[in-house]
């Protein structure tokens, strides 16, 4: 019965890839399927199916979910103000001064280093930049290849730039996975079984940092250096004076992002209160500059809404499905299979790292980590024990799915943002430089777990001497992980 479990979720991918349609609806009806064939099958009885409510009501009391509706609303602010376009203009007038030819392109990617974390998610990173950086590109002159390229890259610098709702999300994965691998190698004996300690979601943020900020200059070098090449002395940006409100948002803005994203990260504040404080100081902001009139109040909750629906839909057909695999076993398969490779742990890192990349061709982050990384995660972390480590590589194979042509995610929305759509060959060659400093760091990164590990100051919750229940497991995380790491109660069956 576990292969029917791999042969629902093949059917799901295929649906998703070749339809078009909703991915929480494509889940949905799946599991539908699936359900009536296990009760028909005996492959679980109709009590599995009871434990579902509890499960849905248990996860909507995470904190973390008030964070991704917040992260919604800051990015629908992010998109229908004009803040980050005044952003952008200073940023490329401040440029002009000292890279007078990359001025535009630099400007850009410091844009999306700044929103990126804070929009939540890489679509509504993508259209942010598009509004603003994208058509600064354009009426510069900028070939079409090469802006869907920059808009694309420039987006995805959210799943690695700490504190973003992706890392956060993962986090929140990546510490149920450990506690499960923890209990696997104990179960059978494994050297990792001496482990003393549970990742949480400070160890993952501080690991990200040094090869988010490797990453992050790669690129601008690569920006630079290719507009040095490309662009003629005569193009460079001329040195215009800022308009006042250029020169204010320029001076507040970063130091009020900077200030909350190193908060977040330092975990001095809790995410939703980073995402609140940010809502209400674009909201403030778009008072006092006469923006927010009530038609566009009417756009921006009419935006956030949307995405927070989509996103909750998503993970209840993802914990939907996941209890649906675990009825039929899938979970214990796989563990199976990645267990077979015991001695060869690498491989089997590397073969859970090609399967989410070729996910990341159809799923966006927040799907993946709803339904793949916790089921593939627990054997990977019943053999290596540095899952802060791990949970990085996840992170930039993420970025690189988003990107590789033809089909990466953050690519197709990027080149349907440009008229007319540039060749895919095109925008690969464009491409092509930036993946090759992505593809540096994460081999750097994977040769070099150190790397990794400079930052690391944040405290991590004590692993129990003896393997754990769901209900021990559930207590863990609520007791010994950060504020916005807590999971789900546990149904009343379980209890």
């Amino acid at each position: 019965m576990a292969w029917l479990g791999l042969a629902l979720l093949a059917l799901a991918l295929a649906l998703m890839m070749t339809t078009g349609w909703p991915t929480y609806a494509v889940l949905l009806g799946v599991c539908t399927l699936g359900a009536v064939a296990g009760l028909a099958l005996g492959a679980f009885d109709a009590a599995l199916l009871q434990n579902l409510p509890w499960r849905i009501v248990g996860l909507l009391e995470h904190d973390l979910l008030q964070a991704l509706a917040l992260y919604a609303l800051v990015g629908a602010l992010l998109n229908r103000l004009a803040m980050a376009e005044h952003l952008y203009n200073g940023l490329r007038k401040a440029l002009a001064f000292v890279a007078p030819r990359a001025a535009s392109e630099l400007a850009g990617m410091v844009l999306g280093l700044m929103l990126a974390p804070m929009n939540g998610s890489v679509g509504a990173s993508l259209l942010t930049l598009a509004r603003t950086a994208g058509k600064g590109w354009a009426a510069e002159g900028l070939p079409a290849a090469q802006r869907t390229a920059l808009v694309a890259v420039t987006s995805t610098l959210g799943v690695i730039v700490p504190p973003s709702l992706v890392l956060l999300l993962l986090g929140d994965a990546m510490l149920r996975a450990h506690t499960e691998g923890v209990n696997m190698a104990r179960t059978l004996a494994l050297p990792t079984a001496t482990a003393n300690r549970i990742v949480n979601t400070q160890d993952i943020l501080q690991a990200a940092l040094v090869p988010a900020a490797a990453l992050l200059l790669g690129w601008l070098a690569v920006a630079w250096f290719g507009a040095r090449r490309n662009k003629p002395a005569a193009t460079a940006a001329p040195r215009e004076p800022m308009a006042p409100r250029e020169s204010w948002t320029l001076l507040l803005v970063p130091l009020l992002i900077g200030a909350l994203l190193v908060l977040v990260t330092l975990g001095r504040v809790r995410a939703v209160e980073g995402a609140a404080a940010a809502c209400v100081l674009l909201l403030g902001w778009g008072l006092v500059s006469r923006q927010l009139t009530r038609a566009v109040l009417w756009q921006v909750l009419d935006d956030a809404m949307a995405l927070t629906g989509a996103l909750y839909a998503l993970l209840v057909a993802a914990t939907t499905f996941s209890l649906l695999l675990r009825g039929f076993g899938t979970d214990g398969l796989i563990a199976r299979l990645m267990l077979s490779l015991q001695g060869h742990p690498m491989v089997g890192l590397m073969a859970v790292l090609a399967v989410l990349l070729a996910c990341a061709f159809v799923l966006d982050a927040f799907e993946l980590i709803f339904l793949i990384v916790p089921i593939v995660m627990p054997p990977v972390l019943a053999q290596l024990d540095d899952a802060a480590w791990i949970a990085t590589l996840t992170l930039l194979v993420l970025q690189a799915g988003f990107l590789l042509p033809p089909f990466g995610y953050a690519l197709v929305l990027a080149r349907g943002q440009v008229a007319p759509r540039p060749p895919v060959a095109a925008v690969a060659r464009a491409l092509a430089p930036y993946l090759a400093v992505l593809a540096t760091v994460t081999a750097l990164v994977m040769a070099l777990p150190e790397t990794t590990r400079w930052l690391r100051t944040s405290p991590t919750a004590l692993a129990p001497a003896e393997p754990m229940n769901d209900e021990a497991v559930d207590r863990l995380m609520r007791e010994m992980a950060p504020p916005d790491t807590g999971d789900s109660a546990a149904p009343p069956e379980e209890k």
